[in-house]
């Protein structure tokens, strides 16, 4: 039942075959056995069975408040809930309860959703790999599967491999199979990446969709919540319970979510289908080249126009965001001054001394690194020439997006990463910041631009972990999007993941198989 996908549960629910109450104690139990992937910085044990039992009574009654109803969710700890510690995983936070909720995480309680814990990441959301975290990196799950383990010869716990990041927790979530969809937040790839890399569906809406209320900002002209699921018509389904006008979200628009699901299927011949030549970055992966060209050619068979196309400002992107991060960081994290919320110094001879202390006591080096940086660039003497020239750089690749797509193009095909996940011990060679400009350099833009982008796993390297890659749809076409994905994940069949020990969920069909993947086999 863990291995099932929303719709699923919500039609087992329906069918008395299992009870929210039911499910809820499968996953807490799920996640006591998996742990050691450190996913969760805080798991909501009692609150969670008590709305898995108010769920139980709803469909008793016949009066499920809708498609999400009982279904456990995880939230990244950047999300503001009430009465429950959010610390962005960061000392300067701990023992901060907020009094509200972050507005996405209110609409999936208000449907009914049930909510596990609060899932773990870098400190601050700054990060690729979810490594840097005041409470220890996180662990993916396909290092402990069973084609990594065969095909690798690894020792799970020494060759382990990082999830990504800044999401990692809630990919980790998902991908374990102890959540069911879980939330993160996407500011140059970190709801995208970790997707990726753990092998299941990343959504990034089109910027101003989805309310960013309660979520603690990074970058605030970039950040967007995410969404991340292990099958696309999940990833749309949540996205309709989400999206929508928020009064406390003065960047939110109005743009109508859809009354009937994703289609079955569609006529994939009238799709246009872009393949950047800019991607083709340096570090790519020959196996990840390989499933690029491999899916290309698959739209083409199928009789979807694919044609190369031109983005020329993507080489200034990872500069130019990084310029744009550093400075809205350096005002964001002014807030945490020890004053009014989260960790305070003991120390306190002066106003001076006691805000010094409190955020060098607080902060990582990550964090602080960059607010140093984005000081800098914030300067007077410096404005001009760094902040507003990035902000020109920013319009230009926005404007390549919007010639790309004048052109004729639906989408854009690309890799989410450069390759498959990285073993922990090679990853943490490199500083945060060089890690980061590596791993954004495909997924990033898309955030300059406001567009919105989905991760789909594609296959498994010769390591047995996952590839993916990346789709970029138009502004507000987020359900074009997701629909064109949909197919695609139907066509590559993506096998389901097995942890040691955890047996696939049989219902007459072979181990890893999964009911999208049986469908497209017949």
């Amino acid at each position: 039942m863990l291995g099932f996908t929303i719709r699923e549960v919500s039609q087992a629910f329906r069918e008395g075959r299992i009870s929210p109450t039911e499910l809820c104690r499968k996953c807490l139990n799920h996640i006591k056995e998996t742990r050691h992937l450190n996913a969760y910085i805080k798991v909501t044990e009692e609150l969670a069975l008590k709305q898995a039992e108010e769920s139980k009574d709803r469909f008793l009654r016949g009066a499920p408040k809708g498609p999400l109803d009982g279904i456990p969710f995880a939230v990244k700890d950047n999300f503001c809930t009430e009465n429950i510690e959010t610390t962005c995983a960061s000392r300067m936070l701990k023992g901060y309860r907020p009094p509200f909720n972050a507005t996405v995480v209110q609409k999936l309680l208000d449907q009914g959703a049930v909510l596990l814990g609060k899932t773990n990441l870098d400190e601050f959301a700054m990060g690729a790999g979810s490594t840097d975290s005041a409470f220890g990196p996180v662990r993916n799950p396909w290092s402990y599967s069973d084609t990594y383990r065969d095909q690798s010869r690894a020792e799970p716990d020494s060759d382990w491999v990082i999830t990504g990041g800044s999401s990692g927790g809630s990919a980790a979530a998902v991908a374990s199979l102890s959540s069911f969809l879980a939330l993160g937040s996407d500011t140059g790839g970190s709801t995208r990446n970790p997707a990726a890399l753990c092998g299941i569906v990343g959504l990034k809406p089109t910027y101003g969709l989805l309310s960013r209320h309660g979520l603690i900002p990074l970058v605030n002209s970039m950040d967007v919540p995410g969404i991340l699921t292990r099958s696309v018509h999940d990833a749309a389904t949540v996205l309709g319970v989400l999206q929508g006008l928020d009064v406390k979200d003065s960047t939110t628009i109005y743009h109508p979510a859809p009354h009937n699901d994703l289609p079955d299927d569609i006529d994939i011949r009238k799709v246009c289908i872009g393949v950047p030549k800019e991607y083709h970055a340096p570090g790519l992966s020959r196996e990840t080249v390989s499933q690029w060209s491999h899916v290309a050619d698959l739209f083409e068979r199928a009789g979807a126009t694919v044609r190369e196309v031109s983005l020329p400002h993507t080489q200034y992107s990872i500069v130019c965001y990084h310029v744009l991060c550093t400075a809205e960081v350096a005002s964001n994290m002014a807030r945490f001054d020890g004053l009014e919320y989260g960790h305070r110094s003991a120390i306190s001879s002066s106003t001076e001394a006691l805000y010094a202390t409190t955020r060098h006591e607080g902060f990582n080096d990550v964090v602080r690194g960059r607010i140093l940086s984005g000081n800098y660039f914030l300067l007077k003497r410096n404005y001009q020439h760094y902040f507003v020239k990035a902000q020109q750089v920013r319009r230009l690749i926005a404007n390549d997006f919007t010639q790309v797509f004048g052109s004729g193009v639906d989408m854009l095909l690309t890799p989410t990463t450069l390759s498959d996940a990285t073993r922990y011990s090679d990853f943490t060679q490199e500083d945060n910041h060089t890690r980061s400009m590596q791993e954004d350099v495909f997924t990033q833009p898309v955030n300059l631009a406001g567009l919105p982008a989905v991760s789909v796993p594609a296959a498994l390297s010769q390591r047995g972990l996952p590839i993916s890659l990346q789709l970029i749809g138009r502004a507000l076409q987020d359900r074009k999007l997701l629909t064109v994905a949909k197919w695609l994940e139907r066509q590559l069949a993506f096998p389901q993941i097995q942890l040691g020990g955890l047996e696939a969920r049989d219902r007459g069909r072979s181990p890893g198989v999964s009911q999208r993947e049986q469908t497209s086999a017949a």
